[in-house]
């Protein structure tokens, strides 16, 4: 079965191979003068032929066609000398299914043919009154022809099989480097949206607290100290569990599986970074007015406008990141301490618009950072904040644009389509 299965044209040491076999088929030949019947003894000259007639077999996966040809060329003085007919049939055979299995169907039938006329003008030369015999011969020679069309059709039907398995085993590797591709992006951007925000908040009371203690040192308000270090401690404590929840899911068994469930379920509405327990609900809508209470701690001014119902988890899991992201950039890149933050979110033509402006500086001269990279470095180093808010609305089929705005400041606004049925509802 595997030299069948195997293709002729492209097997390996074919030449060797045929080499051997065609020694083989002769020894073959060589046998069956020994053992007699019918036909009388090849002369010196018929031998000569007849052994010259096995020399183009070594070739015959290499150029079937001449091989055959070789054969024929040698084969056809053989029986016009009447030698013994039956000597040269195992090699015209082999050189006959060679070409049915290596070609076309309309080069085997030509072949075919090509072969019948000679044969059946040189038999009704040599033996007018053999009719059976030229039958015989005929449906040995056809016979041939169709088993090799047959073996050709399985090979390509077996070389299809293993192509359809390669493949397949190919787009399984891709579709697993894919899956690898995205849950390590899933993964950065979770862990962005948990560090960024949360040492962002951790930053802004530390600068708090470090100025209430440098600012009067002899009337210190050590009621303000204190909260400003508890606000601190909480962070941490939030930003610790989100950290070694999401490690949790990263070693838990259905890796795979879990990451894309249990990150995107990042932070809940329930602490200041707006996180809680990673293996809860998605964070959502409702989870806004956690994040504006987090920025007001931060020091800013937060407005928060909400004008939605019945948003879809993943609609809302986005616009909450989002959001999440758009205020710890206003908050860092504000520049100034009055600093006022206005988040929107509305419904409209079955889209959820969200937008997050504020009139601090990060829109102008110092807007390179922000604009850049979102929560760049604090050598001006762009971060990735913008890219992963925009990947956030590319999640859920949405837009995302950010830049100055209109009069001052920073805008973010995203377009986050509703699902049908949202639409419909």
């Amino acid at each position: 079965m595997a030299a069948i299965n195997r293709e002729p044209l492209t097997a390996p040491h074919r030449t060797r191979n045929d080499a051997v076999l065609a020694a083989g088929v002769a020894v073959l030949a060589v046998a069956l003068a020994l053992m007699g019947g019918k036909g009388t003894w090849p002369s010196p000259l018929g031998w000569t032929l007849l052994l010259a007639g096995h020399v183009p077999l070594v070739w015959r996966r290499r150029s079937p066609v001449v091989a055959l040809i070789g054969v024929a060329a040698c084969v056809a003085p053989y029986h016009a000398l009447d030698n013994n007919h039956a000597l040269p049939i195992p090699a015209t055979l082999l050189a006959l299914y060679t070409v049915a299995a290596t070609g076309t169907v309309r080069r085997t039938l030509l072949t075919g043919v090509a072969v019948l006329g000679p044969t059946v003008i040189l038999n009704g030369l040599t033996n007018p009154k053999g009719a059976l015999e030229f039958l015989r011969i005929s449906g040995w020679i056809i016979a041939v022809l169709f088993i090799g069309i047959d073996v050709r059709y399985y090979r390509r039907y077996v070389a299809s099989i293993v192509d359809r398995a390669e493949r397949a085993e190919r787009t399984r590797e891709e579709e697993a480097r894919r899956r690898v591709a995205e849950e390590r992006l899933r993964i950065a951007r979770d862990l962005h949206d948990l560090l960024a925000h949360s040492i962002t908040l951790i930053g802004v009371q530390t600068s708090v607290a470090a100025h209430v203690l440098t600012a009067d040192p002899e009337r210190l308000d050590r009621k303000a100290v204190a909260q400003a270090l508890d606000d601190i401690a909480g962070t941490c404590r939030t930003a610790r569990g989100e950290l070694r929840t999401t490690l949790e899911v990263l070693r838990a068994h259905d890796a795979v599986v879990g990451v894309g469930t249990d990150l995107g379920a990042g932070a809940g509405p329930g602490s200041v970074s707006g996180a809680g327990d990673m293996r809860g609900p998605l964070p959502g809508i409702d989870g806004l007015a956690g994040l504006a209470e987090s920025g007001r701690v931060a020091g800013a001014k937060v407005e928060l406008s909400v004008r939605a119902d019945g948003i879809p988890p993943s609609v809302g899991a986005a616009a909450y990141r989002i959001v999440q992201e758009a205020l710890t950039n206003a908050v860092r890149h504000g520049g100034r301490e009055d600093l006022t933050v206005r988040v929107g979110l509305w419904t409209a033509d079955g889209a959820l618009r969200v937008s997050v402006t504020d009139d601090g500086t990060g829109g102008g001269a110092n807007g390179g950072a922000n604009a850049g990279g979102g929560a760049g470095s604090s050598d001006g180093t762009p971060g990735f904040g913008l890219v992963g808010m925009r990947e956030r609305a590319r999640s859920v089929g949405g837009t995302l644009d950010a830049g100055p705005g209109p009069a001052e400041g920073f805008e973010v606004t995203a377009t986050l389509p509703l699902p049908r049925e949202d639409k419909a509802r």
